[in-house]
């Protein structure tokens, strides 16, 4: 696979007219791909009834379509799966994304067309390998292959023509012939339905290879990278795959996982952070110095942004990327070529940049701890969990947070933090002080309710049982994939059907 280094390489490497796109040119390419998008919308029964025409202005657009959530758009995804054609999107909808987001709720289908895998998801991936280039123009990744630990192909829970299973096995199965030449081990094994099995087929078929780069969420690769020294009875990752360069990641906060993959992987191994969702692939890391994610303003998807205040409210005004300003929280809006018309994907970000445009993903709209007023997001969490596991040895495997209320009165009470750890503080009152110290100093909300404890009492932590968190995740049949444990939640429902 060496002599096909060189070609590749120089086939992304020619390809700067994409840097130069994302970098200077965001705000015309939206108005390029708003037009795209009402143009193919024109022809759908969804377009029709919300009164699209050739030359609808983004105010009428505006107007016309309210954001839409799941729910909403859920009657049109309904006629897809029932065999109905043009609905959404004006092509022929042959596969849906099953995803559970971060929910406990039932299995969300969001319709992937052929337009949206070449405009967004493979356009996407390409110009990541195109940045990569840019950064790394010596690289040898096309020297060997990549792992892609992803989902399988699944059955729908209702009567369809259509074919349906997680993004990565969507992307999987379309993939471009010399892409699944690159991919380690063999397409069969990557979509094996079996969890468990897949897992240990993925090292054993891979621990001979020549593995370049890895992709995964950062929780289930431990798992493999794991069982690959098991198979190997290495202490190093490096004594394996002497020429892993670069690693994918994405789904969950990298830095609760960090300490762990310093120690197995070689300190010449890039992190690349990725936002890519069932969705859409919306953004990657362009930078060395920081994993800031740019917007994927040229690839086939119209964003718009709504400020957290507004979510709740009954006219709430989403903004085009023009308007949106620095370090402001804001609830993301997409339009794209699947037919996802102004919808809230349920993310949150902050732009920590707008030349080019850059941001960091900060939470969800659903998953937040503000029972007392504290407005705590899952970036806070897991940036003070990371800071309490550096500070006591710790390593985490996956967590849980919500309100406990005091019995006298639903106005007092504490976070609760169900905390499952690979390895264990050498001081869980530190572990637990160092956490609430350093979400004080995160969150001035949450400073304001601990303050004298009058309304917030200091954290409580449980440690759970090894496998707690997968033996929910079976259960739930969420076991692997994009799927992970729903972080911070506004009730005990989620915190007491674990426990128990």
């Amino acid at each position: 696979m060496q002599l096909l280094n060189a070609p590749i390489r120089a086939y992304f490497g020619y390809r700067e007219e994409r840097i130069v796109s994302l970098y200077e040119h965001a705000l015309e390419t939206q108005e390029k791909w708003f037009t795209f998008l009402i143009r193919n919308g024109l022809k759908t029964k969804f377009g029709h009834n919300f009164g699209f025409t050739p030359n609808m202005s983004y105010e009428a657009f505006q107007r016309n379509i309210p954001p839409q959530n799941y729910n909403a758009l859920y009657p049109y995804i309904e006629r897809i799966i029932n065999g109905e054609e043009y609905v959404l999107w004006n092509s022929k909808v042959e596969w849906l994304a099953k995803s559970s987001g971060t929910t406990q709720a039932k299995s969300k289908y969001i319709p992937v067309t052929n337009d949206s895998l070449k405009l967004n998801n493979y356009l996407s991936a390409k110009d990541s390998l195109t940045f990569y280039i840019e950064l790394f123009p010596e690289t040898e990744i096309f020297a060997g292959k990549g792992i892609t630990l992803g989902g399988c192909i699944q059955q729908m829970e209702m009567e369809t023509k259509l074919k349906c299973g997680d993004i990565s096995a969507v992307l999987m199965e379309n993939m471009p012939a010399i892409g699944e030449y690159l991919k380690a081990p063999s397409k069969e094994v990557l979509l094996n339905e079996d969890w468990s099995t897949k897992l240990q087929l993925i090292a054993k078929h891979t621990v001979d290879e020549n593995i370049t780069s890895i992709s995964g969420v950062p929780s289930w690769m431990l798992l493999v990278l794991s069982e690959v020294l098991k198979i190997s009875g290495k202490n190093h990752l490096s004594e394996v795959w002497p020429n892993l360069e670069l690693y994918f990641h994405g789904g969950v906060a990298l830095s609760l996982y960090r300490e762990v993959y310093t120690k197995l992987l070689p300190n010449s191994v890039f992190y690349m952070n990725m936002y890519n969702a069932s969705e859409g692939f919306f953004g990657f890391q362009d930078q060395r110095c920081c994993d800031d994610l740019l917007l994927l303003t040229d690839n086939g998807i119209f964003y718009e942004f709504l400020e957290l205040d507004e979510m709740g409210t009954k006219n709430k005004r989403a903004i085009p990327l023009q308007e949106v300003k620095l370090h402001k929280n804001y609830a993301i809006i997409i339009t794209t070529p699947a037919g996802l018309w102004r919808y809230e994907i349920g993310d949150t970000i902050v732009f920590t940049s707008l030349r080019p445009y850059r941001f960091k993903i900060t939470g969800r709209t659903t998953h937040y701890l503000n029972a007392f007023g504290e407005e705590l997001v899952v970036d806070n969490a897991d940036k003070a969990l990371a800071e309490a596991c550096r500070q006591t040895g710790a390593v985490l495997s996956d967590y849980t947070a919500a309100p406990l209320f005091l019995e006298a009165s639903e106005r007092k009470g504490k976070h609760q933090w169900l905390i499952e750890f690979s390895t264990f503080p050498d001081d869980i009152e530190k572990f637990r002080e160092i956490l609430d110290q350093t979400l004080k100093s995160l969150n001035s909300d949450y400073e304001a309710k601990r303050t004298g404890s009058l309304l917030l009492e200091s954290p409580e932590i449980i440690i759970a049982q090894e496998g707690t968190f997968m033996k929910w995740l079976r259960k739930k049949n969420k076991l692997g994939g994009q799927n992970k444990v729903p972080r911070l939640q506004n009730d005990r429902g989620l915190m007491e059907e674990i426990l128990n």
